[in-house]
């Protein structure tokens, strides 16, 4: 189970090197399974049926039991499809002395370093002025080239790298006056270059994921953060769909974009998306306003995220009695400022979840000089006033073009999250 898992996140991850491509590679996956996919702007069918939206690069699935209710709880887990990166700028085709280079702006907080010296595709979505969009994803394109040490002498002693000034990737030789690198995007999209009107593109990592270490123990890949939890989300909702009984809630895989710059867009997790699922879903079993809200009442949410396990070179960044490791299983991400939104009963229910699961978790709080950053957790619980407890699979080099977590860890998230789906909370 666990080699099986770990590779196919590996290619998941490989088909996902934009927001739009793991929406798109997720949507692909859940219609083979017999999922269909609605359009927002058209009529719903009611009652029972496994259905999935995607709204940009954001995906919402669910699977309504024959036995829901108006009043049937939603069993959420919550995940993000974007990474940190690089997007381009409205005027991409930059470069002097006889190179071309991209103009990126940057997305989220990615460890710029890590992303040097590495062969890098552009990926994302081309939009035509008529509406049509269309994925494109280059393969080995792009590279930031370090300077030598022997121009700058100094840099084991500290490298800074400037934004604006060092973060300009080469992608050929040539006058950028006679080249265009939309153009370039186009034609290997297939589309004219003249019909593109618009375009959400960013810069992915291409070597594919792989298994290391001396007994086969780690896994270093892409976008862990966050493909880890949408992927175990996935194959948690396809492995319910597929097997006999009846489910005790309406599961739901709600795979937001834009977490990493702050979720607020129409497709983050601050915006509407989700709401506007569950109520379109329980239109269709006769709610009424007050039967939604006792749905809600009865509903419960894991915010999966990845987080920090210890790093063996900076064991100070830690708290000194909370040092989760790889493979010791899914992390319970706690912070008394509400950075996370997990409390003592959701902190019961996953220790529940992950008992009858068979797996082990391990509890994650910061060191009190080391602030930790936030998730989606709280933000739903704030929309919708579910509860939520913040989960996720422990990296090391998070926010690196290339991060690592334990082989074992993705798919014990991925099995506490099936029974989470099959589990009346």
């Amino acid at each position: 189970m666990t080699a099986e898992h770990i590779q196919d996140l590996a290619a998941f991850a490989g088909a996902s090197p934009s927001s739009f491509h793991a929406a798109a590679e997720a949507g692909r996956r859940l219609a083979d399974a017999g999922f269909t996919r609605l359009e927002e702007s058209a009529a719903w069918p009611a009652g029972a049926g496994k259905h999935f939206v995607i709204r940009d690069g954001a995906i919402i699935a669910w699977i309504v039991p024959e036995s829901a209710t108006a009043t049937t709880g939603f069993n959420i887990l919550g995940a993000h499809t974007d990474s940190p990166s690089f997007k381009l700028k409205p005027k991409p085709t930059t470069g002097r002395f006889g190179w071309l280079q991209a103009g990126v702006e940057v997305y989220g907080g990615p460890l710029l370093n890590s992303w040097l010296d590495r062969e890098l595709q552009l990926a994302g979505r081309l939009v035509a002025t008529d509406g049509t969009e269309t994925l494109v994803a280059t393969g080995p394109l792009l590279r930031f080239p370090q300077l030598a040490i022997h121009l700058d002498r100094a840099v084991n002693d500290g490298l800074t790298l400037d934004k604006q000034h060092h973060m300009n990737p080469v992608w050929g030789q040539g006058i950028p006056a006679e080249s265009d690198l939309l153009g370039l995007l186009a034609t290997r999209a297939g589309v004219a270059p003249e019909s593109v009107g618009g375009f959400d593109i960013v810069v992915a990592d291409t070597q594919p994921g792989a298994v290391f270490g001396a007994a086969g123990e780690f896994f270093a890949c892409g976008r862990l953060d966050n493909l880890s939890s949408v992927h175990a989300g996935l194959a948690a909702l396809l492995a319910v769909a597929a097997g006999p009984g009846n489910l005790p809630a309406i599961s739901v895989l709600a795979a937001f974009d834009h977490e990493e710059v702050g979720s607020a867009s129409r497709s983050g997790a601050c915006g509407p998306l989700l709401e506007d699922i569950l109520v379109r879903i329980s239109d269709g079993l006769g709610a009424s306003d007050s039967d939604r809200r006792r749905a809600f009442a009865k509903s419960f949410c894991v915010s999966a995220d990845a987080g920090h396990a210890v790093h063996p070179n900076y064991p100070d960044r830690h708290d000194p009695a909370n040092l989760p490791v790889l493979n010791g299983g899914p992390l319970l991400k706690i912070n008394a400022n509400q950075r996370y939104a997990t409390d003592a009963t959701g902190a019961a229910v996953w220790a529940r979840l992950c008992a009858a699961a068979g797996v082990p978790y391990q509890e994650f709080v910061s060191n009190n000089d080391v602030p930790c950053g936030s998730t989606i957790g709280p933000l739903t619980a704030t929309r919708l006033g579910i509860r939520t407890v913040d989960v996720g699979v422990p990296l090391l080099s998070m926010h690196s073009a290339r991060e690592l977590c334990g082989v074992k860890d993705p798919a014990h998230l991925a099995r506490a999250t099936e029974e989470f789906f099959r589990t009346a909370v």
